[in-house]
């Protein structure tokens, strides 16, 4: 298996490619994830969180919505994430990856974190196609997406001391989710913004990345197997 993933295009409802990296997992009709990165792009923490995916059993593609650029700095992950078209990232390449995915291995979650974080949320809201979302420590602006308007079940992970997805932000997301009548899941953790990406060790929590792991592949077994469904649950 190619640690890195396969390179390939996929259309977008406009007609244009887009980028991304696949990877595949034993069964090839296995439910799928489309992974959406962090502001850095794609790089080798998100690449292994793909692997991980993979090794659960799932089908992965990751949209390269940088069009290959990294950052190693907060300031360069900053300016790409800015001069990213959002509505465009959404509607076509988000969009174009579900459809591609679904087309090839049946039922499709998407996930992802931070600024990948609010897109999926945002997919949840917007996209067809989708089984289920799965959000890491992002919400999106309100001019993209109404969290109260949810199509698809969703879990979200947020840290309790975070300056980016504040505790008040994440209060008044929740109150918006609870005007919808489709399945969420809300949980916080005792820890700071990323969490999850153990790249970062100034952020990173063993604890609260191994409690958010286990709830995302219950999760996803759920909605992408053949388990039923849970109730609204926050913590």
């Amino acid at each position: 298996m190619n640690p890195a993933g396969q390179s390939l295009s996929f259309p977008r409802p406009d007609g244009q490619s887009a980028p991304g990296h696949a990877f595949a997992a034993a069964d090839p009709k296995a439910p799928a994830i489309v992974l959406i990165q962090e502001w850095w792009g794609i790089n080798e923490q998100i690449r292994g969180v793909a692997r991980r995916l993979r090794d659960a059993g799932y089908n992965v593609l990751i949209p390269d919505l940088y069009r290959g650029k990294l950052a190693t700095a907060s300031d360069e992950a900053q300016h790409l994430m800015s001069s990213l078209d959002f509505p465009d990232a959404l509607f076509q390449d988000l969009a174009g990856a579900v459809r591609f995915t679904r087309q090839h291995h049946g039922k499709v979650a998407v996930m992802g974190f931070c600024m990948g974080g609010a897109l999926a949320l945002a997919a949840a809201v917007h996209l067809d196609d989708l089984a289920a979302a799965v959000c890491f420590y992002g919400i999106p602006p309100e001019q993209l997406a109404d969290p109260s308007k949810l199509r698809v079940p969703l879990l979200a992970h947020f840290a309790d001391h975070d300056d980016w997805c504040t505790p008040d932000r994440v209060h008044a997301l929740e109150t918006q989710l609870r005007h919808t009548t489709t399945e969420y899941e809300l949980h916080r953790y005792s820890a700071q913004h990323a969490f999850f990406n153990e790249a970062r060790p100034e952020v990173y929590d063993p604890q609260a990345a191994t409690t958010a792991w286990r709830r995302t592949l219950a999760f996803l077994d759920r909605h992408l197997g053949d388990h039923g469904t849970t109730t609204n649950t926050a913590h």
